[in-house]
């Protein structure tokens, strides 16, 4: 089958110059959407087809869309950084379309070709590029996702599907400076087992995560960890981002099982971290290694990292009857110099020696 080309059907209304600047003036986080996204169709016997690039409007669901029923939903997410020379670029776009694919075999969903995902949100891009904005570590946020669409309550794979783009302009994540968060161990509760959907970008991993996001609030922390669902002590995520453990020029993270997301920040570190000098490892953390290590000093940071925040630094701990905290409660040289080195390759500042930048002209 043939990948369609994106009809290009702009709005004959856009926002205004000034009501665009107002909202990349203070933007937050997921709150405002550009005047376009992009929509592929997807039927059973034709394949993708439909390809637009059109206003961005609601949606009309029929009730018995088994998306409603079913959770047939899959998404990524990367940024769109406005480069020094004015130009647009996206942080390897390629590695998201990959891992698209690898959700939506796991969820029984047509795999979208990764020259029609790149296109599409270069279409978008291209179309809305006025909303990246130009102030530090602000971007612009792309939301590939894909929904089944067909109706019918019959519990099976669906016929037809809808991959939709759209973009939201971001501030800053941390607008006042870096700032160490705290965590509470989850114990009670795990996000995915081996075998199950932990690997895959799927909208039911996230509802799942809530009550014990809710649990961690309560015992006063700002995030969650996940721990193994056969052990309950191997530390897998930290809410929806990958972790780093720091010892002196060793960084560690939690390797790959099955249960969790293969996260495209996490695999960009361990490249960054050797570029540094550091040893960069792949390796497991139990809940008795990590509060004896950070007591006794040989583990010296702890950190989170993922597409919106790119790098959290993890301040203090809380877990059932124990609580301790890596060095100073402040965040680490190891961690802010890893910081610094990624988002200077994702906004332009440093080459781009692995041609991880996507650019857009």
């Amino acid at each position: 089958m043939t990948t369609p080309t994106i009809e290009l059907k702009p709005s004959a209304n856009p926002r205004s110059d000034a009501e665009r600047e107002a909202i990349l003036a203070g933007p937050g986080y997921g709150r405002y959407f550009t005047d376009h996204m992009v929509t592929v169709k997807w039927t059973r016997g034709r394949g993708w087809h439909d390809a637009e690039l059109v206003p961005y409007a609601p949606l009309t669901i029929d009730p018995a869309n088994k998306t409603l029923h079913y959770s047939q939903t899959i998404f990524e997410g990367f940024k769109a950084y406005r480069l020094p020379d004015g130009t647009v670029a996206t942080f390897r776009p390629g590695a998201n379309a990959e891992r698209f694919q690898a959700s939506a075999r796991r969820m029984a969903m047509p795999e979208l070709p990764t020259e029609l995902f790149l296109a599409a949100c270069d279409a978008l891009v291209q179309q809305d590029r006025a909303w990246v904005p130009g102030s530090a570590e602000a971007a612009l946020y792309l939301r590939p996702f894909m929904i089944a669409t067909e109706v019918g309550l019959g519990v099976r794979p669906a016929d037809e599907f809808l991959f939709i783009v759209i973009a939201s302009p971001v501030g800053a994540y941390f607008p006042g400076g870096v700032k160490p968060v705290s965590v509470w161990i989850s114990e009670d509760y795990v996000r995915a087992a081996k075998g199950g959907t932990g690997a895959a970008k799927t909208g039911g991993n996230y509802a799942a995560s809530l009550v014990a996001q809710a649990e961690a609030a309560e015992h006063g922390c700002d995030q969650v960890v996940w721990l193994d669902a056969a052990e309950h002590r191997w530390v897998e995520e930290m809410g929806a981002m990958n972790m780093y453990f720091v010892y002196g020029d060793r960084v560690v993270t939690p390797e790959l099982t099955g249960s969790m997301l293969p996260g495209i920040t996490r695999d960009s570190l361990l490249t960054i971290a050797r570029d540094l000098g550091l040893t960069a490892e792949e390796g497991r953390i139990s809940t008795e290694d990590w509060r004896r290590d950070a007591e006794n000093g040989t583990l010296t940071e702890v950190f989170a990292c993922g597409t919106a925040a790119v790098i959290t630094p993890v301040g203090t701990v809380k877990s059932r009857g124990a609580g301790w905290t890596h060095g100073t409660g402040e965040p680490g040289e190891v961690t802010m110099r890893l910081r610094k080195a990624l988002l200077d390759l994702q906004t332009g500042r440093a080459e781009d020696a692995h041609g991880w930048l996507h650019r857009h002209g």
